[in-house]
C-alpha cells in the first residue's frame, strides 16, 4: 500500500468519509450522469460543430500529388534542390544517406475547381466536386519527423505516448449526445496496410478509461466480447451485472479510486450497446444508390467506404466523436503507383461522406477532417526517372482539409514554389487541435486535467485559434 492509500484508508476508517459516503446514492449512476454531460457542464463558447469525423490517412499523403501544385517541379525536374531551401531542416535516416536530393515533378496533371480555384490533383476526381465545400489547408507543419511520434502528436498533442487522444479530450470535455454508443468511436480499414497503429492513439492517458474510444471493427461482430456467451442468457448476464455493480460500489466506498466508477459505468454502456448496435452497424437498409455513391467497396465490412458510410450513421445517432483510420500512405518508393491506389480506395468514400452529410442537413453541425501526420519531400528519395520516384517524410509542410460545421470553404496557407517551405499562414498541430476545439465550443486553454500535480490540457502551452477560416 503506498502513502496515498494508506492516508485516505485511515480517513475512511476514522469515520470521516465513511458516515459521509453512507448516505450517497449508488455511486455508478452518480458518476454515469457526470460522463453523460461532461465535466464542463456547458460549453464554453457557443459550438458550430456537434460531433467531429476525423478521416485519418495514415502514413503521410503527399502534398505534392494531391493538393499543392508546383509547376516549379515540372520545370526543374532531376536538378538539385537549392541548398538555401532545403536550409538546416532535419532529415531522416534514409534522405541523410543522399548526396543528392533531385527535385521531382509529380506525374499526375492538375487543374483548377470551384470558386476558390483550388488546384486537385487528377487522382482525386470525387473531391474535386465537392472542392467549394472545402477549407483546404496547405500550410500545416510539425515536430516529428518519424511516423509513430508524429502520428502521436497530431493524435494526442505530445509525441511521447502516454496523454490522452483528442477524441477522449473531447468526451471527458463535452460527454454524450447518445446515452446507447459510445461517444467516441474508432474505426481502422480492413483494406489498408503499412505503418502499424496502436490502441493508445485512440486512449484516454491519464484520463479515467471511460473516455477512451471504442473500436468498431468489419463484420458480424463490431465490437469483441458485447454479444452473450453461448448459454447465457440476457436477464442472467443482467443479473450478473446487478450484482457486480454492488460489489464495485463497496470496494468504492473501500479505495475512492475512480476507475472502479469507469469500470461500472463500461458495463452500463455494453449493456445498452447489445440493443444499440446492431442497429447502428447494419447497413442492410440503406438503398442501393447510397452505396453507389460510396462506391463498390461500401457494401465490403472494414473498408474505408464501408466505414465513411457507418460514420454517416453514427452521425445520425449524435456520436460526438467518430475516427477512421486508414493506413498505407507511406511511399518511400513507387510513389506513383502507390498514392494512386491510395486514391482509389479513398476519394469517392470521402467525397461521398460530405455529400450525404450535406443533403442530409448534417454538415452544418458536423466537422469533417482530413489529413495525415506529415507531408513528404519535394525531391526524390533514392532513384528518379522520368515516372519513377518515391518521397520521404517532411514535416516542414503538408496538406489537410476541413469541412462542415463553421468552417469557411476556400485554400488557407501557402508554400514557396518548390513546395518545401511555408511562406503564409502557417498552421502548426496545436493551433489545429485548438481550433477543433473551439469549433466544438471548448476554449482549449480551459480544458484541462490534474494528473501527478500539474494541469494538463490537449495542446500543452501552445495553440491558437484559427480564426481566419471560421465562419
Amino acid at each position: 500500500m503506498d502513502r496515498r492509500d494508506f492516508i485516505r484508508r485511515s480517513l475512511l476508517g476514522a469515520g470521516v468519509g465513511a458516515s459521509a459516503l453512507a448516505g450517497m446514492p449508488n455511486l455508478a449512476m452518480a458518476q454515469q450522469a457526470k460522463d453523460l454531460s461532461g465535466v464542463l457542464g456547458s460549453t464554453h463558447i457557443p459550438a458550430k460543430a456537434k460531433r467531429v469525423i476525423y478521416l485519418f490517412q495514415s502514413g503521410g499523403p503527399s502534398q505534392l500529388e494531391t493538393f499543392d501544385y508546383k509547376p516549379t517541379l515540372d520545370k526543374r525536374h532531376g536538378q538539385e534542390l537549392p541548398a538555401e531551401v532545403r536550409g538546416e531542416q532535419v532529415l531522416t535516416g534514409m534522405s541523410a544517406q543522399q548526396s543528392s536530393f533531385p527535385l521531382a515533378r509529380s506525374v499526375y496533371d492538375f487543374k483548377q475547381y470551384g470558386e476558390s480555384g483550388a488546384w486537385v490533383s487528377e487522382l482525386l476526381p470525387h473531391t474535386a466536386k465537392i472542392v467549394d465545400d472545402l477549407c483546404i489547408v496547405r500550410s500545416m507543419h510539425t515536430d516529428a519527423i518519424n511516423h509513430d511520434p508524429a502520428i502521436t502528436f497530431l493524435q494526442t498533442g505530445f509525441p511521447i505516448a502516454g496523454r490522452p487522444s483528442i477524441g477522449a479530450w473531447v468526451n471527458y470535455g463535452l460527454g454524450s449526445d447518445n446515452p446507447n454508443l459510445p461517444p467516441f468511436i474508432v474505426m481502422v480499414s480492413s483494406n489498408s496496410g503499412g505503418q502499424p497503429l496502436y490502441s493508445r492513439l485512440w486512449g484516454n492517458g491519464f484520463l479515467p478509461s471511460i473516455h477512451q474510444g471504442v473500436q468498431f471493427r468489419g463484420g458480424a461482430e463490431p465490437v469483441l466480447y458485447l454479444n452473450n456467451p453461448q448459454g447465457i442468457s440476457t436477464s442472467s448476464r443482467r443479473d450478473l451485472f446487478q450484482h457486480f455493480k454492488k460489489l464495485q460500489d463497496l470496494q468504492y466506498q473501500s479505495w475512492q479510486d475512480q476507475e472502479i466508477q469507469s469500470r461500472v459505468a463500461q458495463y452500463d454502456m455494453a449493456e445498452r450497446m447489445q440493443a444499440s448496435i446492431p442497429d447502428a452497424t447494419d447497413l442492410s437498409d440503406e438503398p442501393d444508390w447510397v452505396f453507389d455513391m460510396y462506391g463498390p467497396d461500401a457494401k465490403k465490412p472494414g473498408t474505408y467506404a464501408a466505414n465513411c458510410l457507418l460514420a454517416r450513421r453514427l452521425a445520425e445517432r449524435n456520436v460526438k466523436f467518430i475516427q477512421l483510420y486508414h493506413q498505407g500512405w507511406d511511399q518511400h518508393d513507387n510513389l506513383p503507383g502507390g498514392i494512386k491506389a491510395q486514391c482509389k480506395k479513398t476519394d469517392q468514400a470521402s467525397a461521398a461522406l460530405i455529400q450525404d452529410l450535406k443533403q442530409r442537413g448534417l454538415l452544418e453541425d458536423t466537422l469533417v477532417i482530413w489529413g495525415g501526420e506529415f507531408g513528404r519531400t519535394n525531391y526524390s528519395q533514392g532513384k528518379l526517372t522520368e515516372t519513377g520516384y518515391g518521397r520521404d517524410h517532411h514535416p516542414g509542410c503538408f496538406t489537410m482539409w476541413m469541412a462542415g460545421a463553421g468552417v469557411k470553404p476556400g485554400v488557407y496557407g501557402e508554400t514557396d514554389e518548390f513546395g518545401y517551405n511555408i511562406i503564409k499562414d502557417p498552421v502548426h498541430v496545436h493551433d489545429f487541435q485548438a481550433t477543433l476545439l473551439h469549433l466544438m465550443g471548448i476554449d482549449h486553454e480551459q480544458l484541462t486535467y490534474k494528473y501527478q500535480g500539474r494541469r494538463f490540457r490537449l495542446t500543452d502551452v501552445h495553440g491558437h485559434v484559427m480564426k481566419d477560416i471560421l465562419s
